[in-house]
């Protein structure tokens, strides 16, 4: 990477997966980086994310295999059971080579990010990270951005990378409301820690549905816990965004007809200190940069849960920004350019939401979800799996990834 004619100050918002990837890949290159995150500490935890295709080639690119080695869940596959919790169709991981719903690489989103975090540290180079810091304002012009905190102090950037989530202030900030770029797809998606049941195989993410709702139990990093992980097909409703005892009503009222383990996981809903409850949203950027401003992560291009592509959007494009910036780093509008140019193919595949979405995943009628039972058995037998295959799993595996 040329870094001979001028060094860009990069401002990064978000020590998530894309930002500190982003951050990273930055240092390496010799290219001071800030890093802002609203929270107080890293946020450990979080549901089950995995890699494969591109976002594994980077992974191993940025040498970051040996740590998610350590962290790597033992996943062995994805189960449906019914009301009594017998099994009724079933997908080890090795049945679409590792690219079904459950890959061969899994790992909790907290631990992955504790593998970035240990790489910036051991990485060195001109790195200032801040926690409990936000970006308040943006004031930009050819050269550069002034950028105001929320601690009040006002410092300028040669370029800023808004990687701060699905709802990111940075990009509303720079180019406008949330409204504008997001849909709701029909949803809501909640999960927290819950003790592993006994009579949950070991390694197996078990799934059970009912008319418009359906509650998971899936490995955790500890085999004496699991991440329960619900999913709930209803109206939007913006009055949940912050009202957390309206979000776990909604979840109770939803799922009290569930059966299975879901009494079990109201139960431990109610004291859970994890609880994460958010809507199921799709952004689509019209572009990714606004002047000297860009997007990574769910910030700029969120597929939503249901892709199951969101950490491999966030590594490829955290990949891609730094590499493009430390390409030109004299050049900062041009990298932005490529940086989208490049990685909006990517994106166009990983979006995608597999099977329909959440109306096939979730019926509204008792006889829908019967017959989405019934369909499961079906697709999972041996002669339609090149179907199953083709119809409902990610194509992104064509993608030929850049490289700096």
């Amino acid at each position: 990477m040329n870094t001979s004619a001028h060094t860009p100050r990069v401002l990064v918002s978000g020590g998530g997966i894309a930002g500190n990837a982003v951050a990273l890949q930055l240092l390496r290159a010799g290219i001071p980086v800030t890093v802002v995150e609203r929270a107080a500490t890293p946020r450990p935890g979080g549901q089950a994310v995995d890699l494969r295709g591109p976002s594994r080639e980077v992974a191993e690119r940025m040498g970051l295999m040996p740590g998610i080695r350590k962290y790597q869940l033992h996943e062995l596959g994805m189960c449906y059971v019914d009301a009594a919790g017998r099994e009724f169709a079933s997908m080890p991981m090795e049945m679409f080579d590792g690219k079904g719903p459950v890959a061969e690489i899994e790992i909790t989103r907290g631990d992955l990010n504790q593998v970035l975090l240990d790489a910036l540290t051991a990485a060195g180079g001109d790195l200032d990270y801040r926690y409990g810091e936000w970006i308040e304002a943006l004031r930009q012009d050819d050269s550069g951005v002034e950028v105001t905190f929320g601690s009040g102090r006002t410092e300028r950037f040669d370029v800023v990378v808004g990687a701060d989530g699905v709802h990111s202030a940075t990009r509303r900030l720079a180019f406008g409301p949330e409204e504008r770029f997001a849909t709701f797809l029909g949803g809501y998606m909640a999960f927290f820690t819950v003790p592993t049941p006994p009579d949950v195989r070991p390694g197996w993410f078990a799934l059970h549905a009912v008319p418009s709702a359906a509650v998971g139990i899936r490995p955790d990093g500890d085999p004496s816990t699991s991440k329960a992980i619900i999913t709930l097909r209803t109206d939007a409703n913006p009055a949940l965004r912050r009202d957390v005892s309206a979000q776990r009503q909604l979840v109770r009222d939803m799922l009290a007809p569930a059966g299975w383990h879901a009494p079990m996981v109201l139960e431990e809903m109610r004291s859970t200190p994890d609880f994460y409850f958010d809507e199921l949203a799709r952004i689509d950027m019209p572009t990714l940069s606004a002047g000297r401003v860009t997007l990574a992560g769910d910030a700029g291009y969120c597929g939503s849960p249901m892709t199951g592509m969101g950490t491999a959007m966030a590594l490829v494009g955290a990949y891609i920004l730094a590499g493009e910036i430390a390409a030109t780093p004299a050049d900062v509008p041009a990298a932005l350019a490529r940086y989208e140019e490049k990685v909006t193919p990517f994106l166009d595949e990983a979006k995608q939401l597999p099977g329909g979405g959440i109306k096939m995943m979730l019926p509204h009628s008792r006889i829908g979800a019967a017959a989405a039972r019934t369909a499961a058995r079906v697709m999972m037998s041996r002669p339609l799996r090149p179907v199953m295959m083709k119809a409902m799993f990610s194509k992104t595996d064509s993608y030929e990834l850049p490289a700096y």
